[in-house]
Formats: structure tokens, sequence, C-alpha cells
């Protein structure tokens, strides 16, 4: 089985500093739905590992993360894909939760649910918690440039063999090639 690990804010769609808090503040980065699409047609399962501390800071309640999701589920089926699985962090920094990226905890659920050793896995991200994780795993850490991405490559602790790409898209054209 391939498996890609896709964080949601930032590589799929635009971040924002304030929060994606409603289903109309989700907008795919362009190209991002179509990477997808590409990844599911060349065999890939596409799991998306997101942390989500809006719920734990009571920015926003179960029923809109979830209405966000649907939302995002349904753009990406109109564009031809899929995605397999979401795993979300409801936490905030002061919670001390195993599951918040850079820990480890979200990445070994989804190496349980799927029943696959995640070492070499892609996990494609824009922060550095997300490639921390990906690291915690074994997993390839790959950063893309959208979102926080930019700034991030400019990170002294970008983790080595990090591999770097413009966007979603290139990750997809990458993998397929």
């Amino acid at each position: 089985m391939k498996l890609v690990i896709l964080d949601r804010d930032g590589v799929i769609n635009h971040d924002s500093d304030l929060f994606i808090k409603t289903p109309e503040e989700w907008r795919p980065i362009p190209g991002s739905l179509d990477a997808i699409a590409r990844l599911n047609q060349w065999g890939y399962r596409v799991v998306v590992a997101t942390n989500q501390s809006g719920i734990g800071r009571g920015l926003f309640d179960m029923d809109t993360l979830n209405a966000i999701h649907e939302r995002m589920h349904k753009a990406v089926a109109q564009a031809g894909g899929h995605i397999d699985a979401v795993f979300f962090c409801p936490h905030t920094n002061a919670d001390h939760c195993g599951c918040r990226k850079p820990k480890a905890g979200m990445m070994k659920e989804i190496a349980l649910r799927f029943n696959a050793d995640l070492a070499g896995v892609p996990a494609v991200g824009d922060s550095l918690r997300d490639l921390q994780a990906a690291l915690a795993v074994a997993a390839q850490p790959i950063l893309v440039q959208t979102g926080k991405g930019r700034k991030t490559a400019a990170d002294p602790e970008l983790p080595a063999h990090t591999l770097v790409f413009p966007d979603l898209a290139a990750v997809a054209a990458h993998l397929t090639s």
C-alpha cells in the first residue's frame, strides 16, 4: 500500500493566522485538489493529519470542523480524487497532549489504523512541527512553500533530508513520475 500524509492548512488550503473557522473560510490552494486526485490515480491512499487547536480555544466546535472537512471532501471529489481519512488534534499547546504535532501521536494513530510502517512514507507540511512529526516516525519530511512554507524553509532547524517543493502539485508530480 502506498500512503501519503498531508497537513491541511497551508498545504491543501490557504492558511490563516486567525484560523479557518467556517466552511466558507476553507479555500483550496490552486492545484492542490488536482494533486490529490493525481496521487489517488497513482495508487496512493491520502491521509490528512492536522492540528486544529481552534477547537480547544473555543473558536469553533466539532460540528463546524466536520462541516469544513465535508467541504474539503466534496471539493476533492469534484476534482476526481478522495481523502481516505482525516486525523486531527483538537488540543492547544497548554494541554500537553501526545497527538499535537510535532509530537508523534497522530502519526502513530495513522500507522495503527492503516496497519502501516511509516518509515519512508511521504509526509507533506508547511511548518517545522509537521516535519518534526514526520521524523518522529521515520517518515520522509516534505516541505511545501505554500502557507508558512517559505518561512519554514529558512529555519535553521529544518530537518536534514527534507525535500522542498513549491506546492502540493509539485509534490504529486515528483511522487508520480
